[in-house]
């Protein structure tokens, strides 16, 4: 049962009618913390996850929030399957695509059944091409793109902390139209005290968040060091801008227009407000002994500069490094 120091909020039928039912694919630390959010603020939202033990806590004790050390539960609706939405509560206006890249295909293609005439599928993931696998799945037209710079960090099945006071999220249409649906949910996001913007240069968003994975992402997973410590090691900073500046002499090449020129800029943005324990996402992939997403990230920058004919030697390196790690842990039992 929910714990008795939850409060319920009122919500007012105006915020009712203002409301989406959405689903979050991939509810790990930073989809529980939107969807916690998002459920504070009046809307229906289904937190799906693979990890039973993490629902499970969800559905007996709703999840704990912890923001500035203080501790909050919200009643949410969670499971591990897709089919329960299905059943329960039928179709869903938006599905938010948070689940590793490499997990893509098969998530969007469990969630099918809770894909109805309006439904829109918004993806949020790091790095580049899952806009693709979607719109394989659901058609190009239900696909719309963007990127956030809110987190979230797992303490424990069904309780995390929270990080998205103050943080960007950035969503559009890929053809770069401001449309009703896409104001809507940025409503809906803003209400919820996510700071959303519409963009009409979707693309461009994107690649200005993959240029901050680009910079810290990998050599935080190939060192194990901490933001605090990678921080403090002027090589790292010369590889990191360096591999920067190979994904902007790419993305130049594609015609994508970015927000941001100066190479070091990413780097400096990537570390920006993070405890100095921080740990990039590849790093606490590699220490759980799972792959990585640098298929995405930096692979996506050797990926594009090779269409382009833009030599990507760093980022070819780090690529190379990480899927060393990743073997070597493999074969010494990390997984």
């Amino acid at each position: 049962m929910i714990p008795s120091c939850h409060a319920t909020r009122r919500v007012d039928k105006s915020k009712k009618e203002r409301s989406l039912k959405i689903c979050v694919l991939g509810a790990g630390a930073l989809g529980c913390a939107m969807g916690g959010v998002l459920t504070e603020a009046g809307n229906e939202v289904w937190l799906v996850n693979r990890g039973k033990a993490h629902v499970e806590a969800m559905k007996q004790h709703g999840l704990k929030m912890r923001e500035n050390g203080v501790d909050r539960f919200v009643h949410v609706h969670a499971t591990t399957e897709c089919n329960e939405i299905a059943a329960t509560s039928g179709a869903v206006d938006l599905i938010i695509v948070l689940v590793k890249s490499f997990h893509t295909h098969d998530a969007i293609t469990t969630a099918l059944p809770i894909v109805g005439k309006d439904t829109v599928v918004l993806s949020l993931q790091n790095g580049l091409g899952h806009e693709d696998i979607l719109a394989a799945a659901v058609g190009r037209e239900r696909v719309l793109a963007g990127k956030t710079y809110a987190g979230g960090v797992m303490l424990g099945p069904g309780h995390i902390i929270v990080g998205t006071k103050g943080k960007d999220t950035h969503v559009g249409e890929l053809d770069g139209r401001v449309t009703e649906r896409i104001v809507r949910i940025a409503d809906v996001f803003n209400q919820a005290g996510l700071v959303t913007a519409v963009s009409d240069n979707i693309m461009g968003t994107m690649w200005d968040k993959l240029l901050v994975n680009v910079a810290t992402g990998a050599l935080s997973g190939i060192t194990g060091l901490t933001y605090g410590e990678l921080y403090q090691i002027p090589e790292i900073e010369t590889c990191a801008v360096a591999a920067v500046a190979e994904a902007m002499a790419v993305a130049a090449a594609c015609g994508i227009k970015l927000s941001m020129t100066d190479a070091r800029e990413p780097w400096i943005k990537a570390g920006a407000g993070l405890p100095p324990e921080f740990k990039a996402s590849m790093l606490q992939s590699l220490e759980k002994g799972s792959v990585t997403e640098i298929d995405y990230v930096n692979g996506s920058v050797v990926r594009w500069g090779m269409k382009v004919g833009v030599p990507t030697p760093v980022n070819q390196a780090l690529v190379a490094c990480v899927k060393g790690v990743e073997r070597a842990r493999l074969q010494k039992g990390f997984a």
